[in-house]
């Protein structure tokens, strides 16, 4: 989703989207997993909170305390999670793939950042940030300064700017080339499911296996919907409010 950018207004327009379609889906909604980049930036101070975003908080502790189980991942924008949404959601958090069986398939979970072959400067600096000394060093800014920084660069990215990488490589996708490594290791797993490329694809493998790449709610307005006869891929229609 990538909620804060490219500014303030296009920004809530899609937070109200989403959140009416959690209250559309919550009657048959069994359990609630968003695989990262939720936010542009986020950054959890001790005491403060980034400023906004009450629809979609209140929302997912609204549907929290109706009973349904909400599972975060982090991605490479929102990584920084630490105790708030378990303590005030009741959220679980995520910092790798995980393995989980529904209704008979096995399906791989992930955001996908740092995954399969190359982009070792950007896994080399995703360890940086995900250190507990770079978080430390972070915190000891002043939230107007460590934030206002932040979102700086978020104003900067080339999600701001609607520089999506729209290319497919096809077999050279690297999380593509994760899936079938991983499938080698472990056959069991049926179906991967990432984040992060931007892309609205399902990708067949081998013996009826598929990667599921969920799109986003900038362009595509995109989720994957789990049921007794698999995975499906389904998108919001008539939508105006992306950018």
């Amino acid at each position: 989703m990538h909620f804060g950018v490219p500014d303030h207004a296009s920004s809530l327009a899609r937070e109200k989207r989403f959140v009416q379609w959690l209250e559309e889906i919550a009657p048959r909604c069994e359990r609630l997993i968003l695989l990262g980049d939720i936010f542009d930036f986020w950054f959890e101070y001790r005491h403060v909170q980034p400023r906004g975003y009450v629809r979609l908080l209140g929302k997912l502790a609204e549907l929290s305390d109706r009973g349904i189980p909400i599972e975060l991942f982090t991605g490479n924008h929102d990584m920084w999670y630490h105790d708030f949404f378990p303590q005030e959601i009741g959220a679980k958090i995520h910092r790798k793939p995980v393995l989980r069986t529904y209704f008979g398939k096995t399906y791989y979970l992930a955001h996908g950042d740092g995954l399969g072959p190359g982009d070792h400067g950007y896994k080399f600096i995703k360890r940086v940030f995900s250190s507990r000394i770079s978080q430390w060093l972070f915190a000891r800014l002043h939230p107007n300064f460590g934030i206002g920084i932040a979102n700086f660069f978020s104003q900067k990215s080339r999600i701001a700017k609607k520089d999506l990488d729209n290319v497919f490589h096809g077999e050279k996708e690297f999380l593509l080339i994760h899936a079938r490594e991983m499938l080698r290791q472990q056959p069991e797993i049926d179906h991967f499911v990432f984040g992060h490329r931007h892309h609205l694809k399902k990708i067949p493998l081998a013996e009826g296996k598929s990667v599921f790449y969920l799109g986003d709610w900038i362009t595509y307005f995109s989720y994957l919907e789990i049921g007794p006869d698999g995975g499906e891929l389904k998108r919001l229609t008539n939508d105006e409010q992306g950018f």
